[in-house]
């Protein structure tokens, strides 16, 4: 998840410095999991269904004030593709979006505060559970938009393994390597202290690096022709872009999928009771999603580079989406 350029927003940088340490840190490097113990077990998180709490824009009046503020998270690209998407579609009902990018633990704390009004990238019921914990009474959820977030071990489709557990008697078809992405991902923990032990994988030389390393290692094996296996997650534009797909997960080793929520600042969502319903609108299939990131992210594409031109041709390609966005019909 650490291939974007984008420039950083102002106005709550300083204030996100001292939140870093009362907060933790979020994700580095891509990858669920942010190692938080909480278990958040106060609501079966699986329950909600992306897009189900959409209604038609059209009934509604717009906000008196339409200057709201969005967060994003540094190094995670789900959350500037949907937060992006949304600032585009907002900014053609005449709302000014600004958009901060901070790192997880203070842009929780942000919203919860009030810097922040909305962000669109809550993990649960796992990865973002000690996060939710800490604001849940300062928050109220907005709807949930993606439903299939996960880790695996991806390989190319046309290579041999189908499970996990296959490697351990197929490291010679894959070079007795498997590269991974940062040290400090919660991908890479949960590789090294679970999977890699559950299936005896000890004979492979885990690469750690980073994500861009990763992906260049994609690349390059996909045009020689060569098998390989990586430490991966959905969502992500790589299955957009290379022939990948999951190796299924028999011992449930990287557990379970997770939902995407979205989540207010109590009082923003009564001050903006438009962009509320419009953040609930928001759903996105996995396929619309790795498309859009494949957009936005890829070397020969914007490369991370201005998001609002990636969005603005997405939206131009897809522009049934924009409608059932308005009508409240999008489905995850």
């Amino acid at each position: 998840m650490q291939t974007k350029k984008f420039l950083r927003f102002g106005g709550i940088a300083a204030a996100a410095v001292l939140m870093m340490s009362a907060c933790g840190a979020s994700n580095s490097g891509g990858g669920y999991g942010d190692d938080n113990d909480s278990a958040a077990g106060d609501k079966d998180w699986s329950k909600c269904a992306p897009g189900a709490d959409g209604a038609d824009l059209e009934s509604l009046e717009a906000d008196d004030d339409k200057k709201v503020k969005f967060a994003v998270f540094n190094g995670w690209d789900e959350t500037f593709a949907s937060v992006y998407t949304i600032k585009n579609l907002l900014e053609q009902d005449g709302y000014e979006v600004e958009v901060h990018e901070l790192e997880a633990g203070p842009a929780y704390s942000a919203v919860g505060r009030g810097d922040i009004d909305f962000h669109m990238d809550m993990m649960m019921p796992t990865t973002h559970a000690s996060y939710y914990d800490r604001v849940k009474n300062d928050i109220d959820l907005q709807g949930c938009w993606y439903g299939a977030a996960q880790n695996t071990i991806a390989v190319n489709e046309d290579s041999p393994a189908q499970t996990i557990d296959d490697l351990k008697t197929m490291g010679d078809d894959y070079d007795n390597t498997l590269y991974g992405i940062e040290a400090g991902a919660g991908l890479t923990k949960v590789t090294k202290e679970e999977v890699i032990p559950d299936y005896g994988l000890e004979g492979y030389e885990y690469k750690i690096s980073s994500t861009p390393a990763m992906l260049a290692q994609v690349k390059k094996s996909t045009d020689a022709g060569d098998n390989v296996a990586v430490t991966l997650w959905h969502p992500h534009w790589a299955y957009s872009k290379f022939p990948m797909r999951d190796l299924d997960d028999p011992k449930d080793s990287f557990g379970d999928k997770e939902i995407l929520y979205n989540v207010g600042n109590k009082d923003s969502v009564k001050k903006f009771p438009y962009v509320s319903q419009a953040v609930k609108n928001f759903a996105m299939t996995e396929e619309q999603l790795a498309d859009l990131e494949a957009l936005m992210f890829s070397e020969d594409e914007y490369n991370g580079e201005t998001p609002e031109k990636a969005v603005a041709e997405w939206l131009g390609d897809n522009p049934a989406f924009a409608k059932d966005f308005r009508a409240g019909k999008l489905e995850g």
